[in-house]
């Protein structure tokens, strides 16, 4: 008999599964169930976007594209990523097309992390982050973000984790799963306490489009000094709701996006045909039905904000993504306590905030991207199930 425990990579023994899985897999298994775990749009992809990837496959655009991408689609994203962000990037050498945000963000920290270099994690955060950094032989360093300060990145806190080990700062923002945002005045103090010194900042902004009140996203790389240290992560798959397209992009200097590029060749080639001419329209016509979504989870969001808070568990404001992260800690339940007791008594699937790093414990996440009568259900069968702690 073969003994797979010593055959396989002991780093890959030793991380977890995805903590938002547990609860969806015991979900498949109940009738009835409500859920309010998925982060995936429940808009369609905009027909227009749809139609240039259909009118691709008939004009037999099935072939490999370079590496880096269809040329067209990355002069695209650098005219993106100047008008909305203030970004400038060269098309040919600085723009990565990939597969989703998550290769994006795998081949960076690949590209740059050793055995032993350290990786500064803010948590609640993405769960990729951690293993990925694992996998690399890099040590994940926790910095544990606070409900009482939205969850953001306070620069003393950064500051306290430095060492002459930092390698990379990932910047989860706007943040799935707390929904904060970090404004131009926290991102300039984060720069302050970054432009001496060598680190780099991996900023993932795949949620860049969707900020509320009137507060648009701002990217550190257009702030003065961090565009030389940092690599930008975006994509389509939350924006444009073009989850199933897999597509993804990485932008930065020269000398990281190259060697970026070098793992993707031998890991990926290129990614999907057809989805990168969909994201060229996407691009070039897409702004009004972004628009359209993003008003519409705006509803959906003090929607659930104001149910939360109505029915007993405090949730603060969320300023970006489509996540709520309300406080369950009056139950004197664990997250995951609350969320299996919860799913099994009530039929209604939430995400524990464990999932999203041991700093979110006594909160759960909560997506609106569902439909307001999806939400009120979920919301109703959250009050009968708080009753019994009163």
């Amino acid at each position: 008999m073969i003994d797979y425990g010593k055959i396989l990579n002991p780093t890959v023994q030793a991380i977890k599964p995805s903590g938002i899985r547990k609860f969806f897999d015991i979900a498949a298994t109940m009738d009835d169930v409500i859920s309010l775990g998925v982060g995936e749009p429940d808009f369609q992809t905009p027909w227009q976007i749809r139609k240039a990837g259909i009118n691709s496959l008939e004009r037999g655009k099935t072939k490999y594209t370079s590496n880096s991408g269809i040329i067209e689609l990355r002069r695209e994203i650098s005219r993106y990523m100047e008008r909305k962000y203030n970004v400038c990037y060269n098309d040919e050498h600085e723009v990565l097309i990939t597969v989703g945000g998550s290769e994006a963000i795998d081949g960076a920290i690949r590209a740059l992390v050793s055995p032993g270099d350290e990786v500064i994690i803010p948590q609640p955060s993405y769960v990729c982050y951690e293993p990925v950094t694992l996998l690399a032989g890099g040590t994940p360093v926790i910095l544990e973000t606070k409900a009482e300060n939205d969850f953001k990145i306070t620069p003393e806190e950064l500051k306290s984790l430095i060492t002459d080990k930092t390698k990379v700062l990932i910047l989860p923002y706007p943040c799935n799963p707390t929904g904060a945002i970090m404004e131009r005045e926290d991102l300039e103090a984060i720069a302050k306490v970054l432009r001496d010194t060598n680190i780099i900042i991996i900023s993932d902004e795949i949620y860049s489009e969707l900020t509320f009140g009137g507060k648009s996203h701002v990217s550190i790389a257009s702030i003065d000094g961090m565009w030389e240290r940092t690599i930008t992560v975006n994509g389509f798959s939350k924006s444009f709701s073009m989850t199933g397209w897999r597509l993804g992009f990485a932008c930065g200097p020269e000398p990281l996006m190259t060697q970026i590029t070098k793992i993707h060749q031998f890991a990926i080639m290129c990614a999907p045909t057809t989805s990168q001419y969909a994201a060229i329209e996407a691009l070039r016509n897409g702004d009004e039905a972004v628009g359209e979504m993003v008003k519409e989870y705006d509803r959906r969001r003090r929607l659930m904000v104001n149910g939360f808070n109505k029915i007993g568990l405090t949730c603060r404001e969320p300023k970006g993504a489509f996540y709520a992260f309300p406080c369950i800690k009056s139950t004197g339940l664990t997250s995951e306590e609350f969320c299996e007791q919860l799913l099994l008594e009530q039929k209604v699937a939430l995400v524990p905030g464990t999932a999203f790093g041991e700093s979110g414990e006594g909160f759960i996440r909560a997506s609106y991207c569902y439909s307001n009568e999806h939400i009120i259900k979920a919301l109703s069968r959250v009050e009968e199930f708080l009753k019994k702690f009163k």
